[in-house]
């Protein structure tokens, strides 16, 4: 990469950039059309959607720089033709119209002819003009989602319209120079897509083995054979009112485990210019560290500071149970953090996980505004304890598909990290990459 000194700079209205470059409105670098809101309220509505059909994607399923697949309402096929002007292809951007204007994702492939709702933007650029992938990246500016909010309107919830959005202003490099660039990202998110495939491959791999063990009770014996299907000597647990193997014991999982809750972290205020904790409250299990998330100072006893590798059970609202590998945090009320000094990490994350469905159900049947489970559930739910031996060669395996899963997070936030601090330096111009003669286009 080239240094800043290298290159001359000129001053544009949205500040230096390479003499070289161009600053354009986001109007000129798209095809007729290609800045569309989506369909109308009163062209469809919750009740059109069906179990099977063509997707289409709402506010909620823009992910960060990519559409999040779970959970996607769909439309039937007439809908489908009817709605056709509101289709997607390849290397469209789709933005939030409202709430959080800032979100965006670019289409993939697999995801042409898809349909964006009423509450989402389309972007679809001309293509000799301006990278699809680098404009998206671009987006992913903070300078610019600033803009992007400082410009939308509304009262009760910012709202962005297509007048908006044509009037944005972007930074325009080379054709070549946008290439480069681009693949420089969409490298970094396909490590970080591999490592989330291989997330969900190893948690697969984790919960069949917990299940074919402790609930099949397969796990294998002396001779390396199924257990309970080899013949292995089971015995009557009035505790379960089921068999279970010789020489196994029935506890609570609040028996096995430590589950400590969270402090009101309000009353542990962040001074100017001090160190801090970013809070981690149930937002933080799902996204992660952000600029948004509280802060607390230093001082909180050393048991509520949460590092990589944590288990985090929150306990109210929205239930999960994860590992926690977003570096060092506070550990918020409504959130346990779940130890143990006798038995293995993957024992009681596994066992919390069974239960989670059971904890779910629970909450969600109180009449509250705010379905929670308490101490008493924790010790209703039964979990069974093998005997030492079949515990140390049970670890053996799922201590490093714990360890493996830790890994890959941290690696995977890591990259983020880097791909996050490279980006405004890259699409302003002050590292510079070197452009070949001849480049694939994204």
């Amino acid at each position: 990469m080239n240094s800043k000194q290298q290159t001359k700079f000129k001053q544009t209205d949205i500040g230096l950039i390479p003499e070289e470059w161009e600053v354009k409105e986001l109007k000129a670098l798209c095809v007729e059309g290609g800045i569309q809101t989506g369909p109308f309220g009163s062209q469809l509505h919750n009740r059109d959607y069906v179990s099977e059909g063509t997707p289409i994607i709402t506010v909620e399923h823009l992910g960060d720089n990519r559409i999040i697949h779970n959970d996607l309402p769909k439309v039937s096929d007439n809908d489908r033709i009817r709605l056709n002007k509101y289709s997607i292809k390849e290397g469209d951007i789709i933005f939030s119209r409202v709430g959080s204007v800032d979100r965006r994702a670019i289409a993939k492939k697999t995801e042409e002819g898809w349909l964006f709702s009423g509450r989402c933007l389309r972007v679809r650029t001309d293509r000799e003009k301006i990278v699809p992938s680098f404009l998206s990246y671009y987006f992913g500016l903070e300078k610019f989602k600033e803009r992007v909010r400082s410009y939308a309107f509304g009262a009760t919830m910012p709202s962005l319209n297509t007048k908006l959005l044509m009037d944005m202003k972007v930074v325009v490099p080379q054709i070549s120079e946008q290439r480069v660039i681009a693949k420089i990202f969409s490298d970094f998110d396909l490590k970080i897509d591999l490592n989330q495939q291989m997330n969900k491959i190893l948690e697969s791999i984790g919960q069949a083995l917990f299940k074919h063990w402790f609930i099949d009770f397969e796990f294998p014996n002396e001779e390396g054979n199924p257990y309970k299907s080899s013949g292995g000597e089971m015995v009557y647990s009035e505790e379960l009112q089921i068999e279970i193997p010789n020489g196994w014991i029935v506890k609570s999982i609040d028996e096995i485990a430590n589950f400590l809750n969270g402090l009101a972290l309000q009353k542990f205020p962040v001074h100017e210019d001090e160190e801090y904790l970013p809070v981690i409250k149930i937002r933080e299990l799902k996204q992660g560290i952000t600029e948004s998330s509280d802060k607390a100072n230093l001082s909180i006893p050393e048991e509520y500071v949460v590092d990589d590798g944590d288990i985090l059970f929150s306990w109210s609202g929205s239930l999960e149970v994860v590992i926690w590998y977003y570096g060092k945090g506070a550990l918020n009320q409504h959130l346990f953090k779940v130890t143990s000094d006798t038995y293995p990490k993957w024992f009681y994350y596994y066992w919390t996980l069974h239960y989670l469905p059971e904890y779910r159900c629970i909450a969600e049947g109180k009449a509250t505004t705010m379905g929670h489970i308490q101490r008493q559930h924790l010790k209703n739910s039964l979990v069974i304890v093998p005997t030492v031996k079949v515990l140390e060669e049970m670890n053996k395996l799922m201590k490093s598909i714990i360890e493996k899963l830790i890994q890959i997070n941290v690696e995977s936030r890591n990259l983020s990290q880097i791909r996050d601090a490279l980006l405004p330096k890259l699409m302003s111009g002050q590292l510079r990459v070197p452009v070949p003669q001849t480049e694939t286009a994204i």
